[in-house]
């Protein structure tokens, strides 16, 4: 099998487990990752986000394959329309 039609087959339980192995160092059942497992995990982990994911998320690898960045404008535009924090007036309670 080759690595993309891996990258394709694999569930989104198994990358959920990879990706929090690499951010731990360590898998679920506490056994530490040797450094070929976590870079190994990571390039999967890598290759899930931009062929399966399409995330636009920041951070995260894009569909050209490159990390997500946004500058601080696009940041700030981002959470200023997700507002949604309810707001009362002294009176209204």
């Amino acid at each position: 099998m080759n690595f993309t039609a891996l990258v394709q087959a694999m569930t989104p339980e198994t990358y959920e487990k990879l990706s929090d192995a690499v951010a731990t160092g360590r898998w679920a059942d506490g056994n530490p990752l040797s450094a070929a497992q976590r870079e190994q995990s990571l390039q999967l982990v890598m290759a899930y986000q931009a062929q399966v994911l399409k995330s636009e998320e920041l951070f995260t690898i894009g569909a050209d394959g490159q990390m997500i960045q946004k500058t601080k404008a696009e940041l700030k535009k981002q959470f200023e329309a997700e507002q949604s924090i309810a707001r009362f007036a002294h009176d209204d309670l």
